[in-house]
């Protein structure tokens, strides 16, 4: 049919065109500039920086004040992850077999410490972890009484070949009923973080399939009060040689109720 012999039809779609224009008109007015404004007024943010924020032109929330952080780039190790030194490092060899027996009196020989209230087990942690702290050990970025003179006359070719020595032996194997009970803050911490305090998830770094960083140590199957005293370390600034400050920032951020829960959450209960 023409339109002639319809004479409403075109006003009808003219109208329904006009509101369904003003509900858009609306719906972005509201979206990005009335709702924006009255969030940013209560988080004490200017009209201008909350439109902005709402657009996507301004970094944040206009419903939050933008977090900020006084954190410098200072990185207090020197180690280079090449090719070539990665490559090494997943290949056992005679030079780190040869240097075993001198570790075994802490480190047992297998890499399950003989004491592991002291030691960290080495078996089946990251050739990459045991690599950087005999790096830093050797180069001063790390210091301990023993290591740091156990350290510091080996070779290149030695701290790769007894990092990959050790990380090549299983983990301690303790029945999964003997792990410690948490409680929901501490599983908090480890699966999610606290964005609050500037805390990530532990998990993100330190959990065994983790895409951490490449020198972040595996936490299960340490000892509760190692890894209690390295995070007191770390938080009082006793030790340093977090790259970028990541674990001083973290660990500064924990009540010692949360350093331990976090230990004893990583660390099986050992019959000592």
């Amino acid at each position: 049919m023409s339109d002639a012999s319809h004479p409403l039809d075109r006003p009808w779609r003219f109208w329904a065109s006009v509101a369904i224009l003003s509900v858009f008109a609306f719906s972005v007015l509201f979206g990005f500039v009335l709702l924006p404004v009255i969030q940013g007024r209560g988080a004490g943010l200017d009209a201008w920086t909350s439109i902005c924020r709402a657009l996507g032109i301004a970094p944040g929330s206009p419903a939050a004040p933008q977090p900020t952080s006084d954190a410098k780039a200072q990185p207090t190790t020197r180690v280079a992850w090449s090719a070539g030194l990665m490559d090494a490092l997943d290949r056992p060899s005679s030079a780190g077999a040869a240097l075993a027996p001198g570790c075994s009196a802490c480190h047992g020989r297998n890499g399950r410490s003989v004491d592991p209230k002291l030691y960290p087990d080495l078996a089946g942690q990251s050739a990459a972890a045991i690599y950087k702290q005999l790096y830093d050990f050797k180069h001063g970025s790390r210091a301990n009484a023993v290591m740091s003179a156990l350290a510091q006359p080996l070779t290149e070719e030695q701290m790769v070949g007894v990092s990959a020595h050790f990380a090549s032996f299983p983990v301690r194997s303790i029945p999964p009923a003997q792990l410690a009970a948490p409680g929901d803050a501490i599983e908090r911490l480890v699966a999610r973080g606290d964005p609050a305090r500037g805390i990530p998830a532990c998990n993100a770094c330190h959990g065994d399939q983790s895409g951490g960083p490449v020198e972040a140590p595996r936490l299960t199957h340490q000892g509760a009060p190692y890894l209690a005293a390295q995070l007191r370390a770390f938080k009082s600034g006793a030790r340093r040689n977090d790259i970028y400050s990541r674990m001083r920032s973290v660990a500064a951020a924990l009540n010692d109720s949360e350093i331990e829960g976090l230990a004893a959450f990583y660390s099986l209960t050992f019959s000592y």
